[in-house]
């Protein structure tokens, strides 16, 4: 495809990696970011633009031209979802053809992860905007697991025995840079997964093994867990998003394991164990 693709979000986690996945593909691409000074430096790829989702005349400007857009998710807010229609509509404007927005495992409009209802919402906008698009659920990512051990190394959350797919974002750009060059998926909605569902006291069974330190996992009741969390002084709804996504484990909505990535790139996934493999700075907090 000879068109124009643009990447929002592009000097983030996942729009980062799509970026570069498709420079060195010899794709045409623009990139977009709040900040473009932060964007990455890569041949074929026009970084002058930046942008908020609720500048509607600034998202027009900076998609005009476009052919295929990714939509990397806005980061939780209160008013996340008129983030999104406002650039989908803004897209939809300016005459881009297709659009492929990172959504999010096990989105509908009562899942018990409240950030996930956010992502049912734009998808059901997207279905109404008369524009191909692609809905990449992705899992949970791998990355984040280390993290959530803190520095006393306990993973701590009322997830139960749920198990979560957990996948990695190296994963999850390599499919969207599929997608984004292949019209064939238009129309789908594609779970994006690790190769196996894991529990968290199996997550801390890694971390402990590659960090040589004990970790462990202690589930949490729901009320334990906000009373936990609530010294953050974090909005409401933030803590609920951070609350809900545990809860949605233990009630097994996050353990769907897909073959998506296995097809779309040729590859198994890779698995929890092979991305602390991979990436030991993912757990340097960690070591003993």
């Amino acid at each position: 495809m000879g068109s124009l693709i643009t990447i929002t979000g592009a000097s983030g986690t996942i729009g980062s990696r799509v970026a570069r996945l498709l420079s060195a593909q010899g794709v045409a691409q623009r990139l977009l970011s709040r900040d473009p000074s932060t964007l990455p430096d890569l041949p074929n790829a026009n970084t002058a633009h930046g942008a908020e989702y609720s500048d509607a005349d600034g998202m027009r400007a900076a998609l005009a031209g476009t052919d295929t857009l990714l939509l990397i998710s806005a980061r939780e807010s209160a008013d996340r979802v008129n983030e999104h229609t406002t650039a989908i509509d803004a897209a939809v404007a300016v005459g881009v053809r297709r659009i492929v927005y990172l959504s999010f495992l096990g989105a509908s409009p009562d899942c018990t992860f409240t950030f996930g209802r956010d992502h049912w919402h734009t998808e059901q906008h997207l279905k109404h905007s008369d524009v191909p698009f692609v809905a990449l659920r992705d899992s949970m990512y791998q990355s984040g697991l280390p993290s959530m051990a803190g520095t006393e190394g306990v993973l701590r959350g009322p997830a139960g025995d749920g198990k979560v797919s957990a996948v990695s974002v190296d994963d999850v750009a390599a499919v969207a840079a599929a997608v984004l060059r292949d019209e064939a998926h238009d129309g789908q909605v594609l779970d994006v997964t690790g190769p196996a569902a894991i529990s968290f006291a199996e997550a801390a069974e890694e971390l402990a093994r590659v960090s040589g330190r004990p970790i462990s996992y202690q589930a949490e009741t729901e009320a334990e867990a906000y009373a936990s969390r609530a010294h953050y002084g974090a909005p409401e709804f933030e803590v609920a998003g951070w609350v809900t996504s545990y809860l949605a484990i233990a009630t097994g909505e996050l353990s769907t394991v897909s073959d998506t990535v296995p097809r779309l790139t040729g590859r198994p996934a890779q698995s929890f164990a092979e991305f602390l493999a991979a990436n030991p700075d993912s757990y340097a907090g960690l070591r003993a």
